[in-house]
């Protein structure tokens, strides 16, 4: 019986000593200009309870007559605790303008800095967490590549049957205004983002189409 005791215990102390799986959860997407492929954005996040990290990399290059005419280059890294943001890293070469945001939890509140501004946000702050259905209840968001704190609003545009992975699946359709440029979103039934489009400079339409 002893030894069947020290088996036992020893079973539930080793259960015990392995960590909980953190979940991956990975949105891989393909970018299009005018619907010309330029590159990718994938967006990786992990977490376990309460605490989440997501991990932001982009690469675009448009060419023009098999010449670079444009890069952009985004590479973020963010904390969350619940729905908050606790901690921003990110730097973005857009056509070679360079840009630093880091962004930290301070008491009730965050910090954030790039190479120009500090400024302190109240409360709790999201960034433009597309993954997150609830970024579309917020009315401000951080801008992970310029650091300012944007106003913005959510209009919800009805359902949508849209192509996902060559497959008609419906969607639910949103639109962020109150932006330099509209950004369109839409989700699953289930609340999953599945596609993003915006019109960029020379009224051209940058679309996300998950790989």
């Amino acid at each position: 019986m002893a030894a069947a005791i020290k088996i036992t215990v020893g079973a539930a102390l080793l259960v015990l000593a392995i960590p909980a799986r953190a979940e991956l959860r990975v949105w891989d997407f393909r970018v299009f200009l005018n619907d010309a492929p330029i590159g990718y954005h994938r967006f990786s996040l992990t977490g376990e309870g309460d605490a989440r990290e997501l991990k932001s990399e982009a690469r675009f290059e448009v060419k023009f007559l098999s010449i670079t005419a444009y890069r952009y280059v985004h590479d973020a890294t963010e904390e969350w605790r619940g729905n908050c943001l606790v901690r921003l890293d990110a730097r973005t070469d857009d056509g070679g303008q360079h840009s630093l945001v880091q962004a930290v939890s301070s008491g009730d509140g965050v910090m954030v800095a790039t190479q120009m501004t500090h400024e302190r946000l109240p409360g709790c702050v999201m960034s433009f967490a597309y993954w997150n259905p609830q970024m579309l209840r917020q009315s401000r968001l951080l801008n992970a590549q310029t650091g300012k704190f944007e106003m913005e609003k959510v209009v919800a545009l009805g359902e949508q049957t849209i192509s996902v992975r060559g497959v008609a699946v419906a969607a639910k359709h949103y639109r962020l205004t109150g932006l330099k440029q509209p950004i369109d979103l839409w989700y699953s039934t289930d609340d999953e983002w599945l596609a993003l489009e915006s019109t960029v400079s020379g009224a051209r339409r940058l679309r996300y189409s998950l790989n």
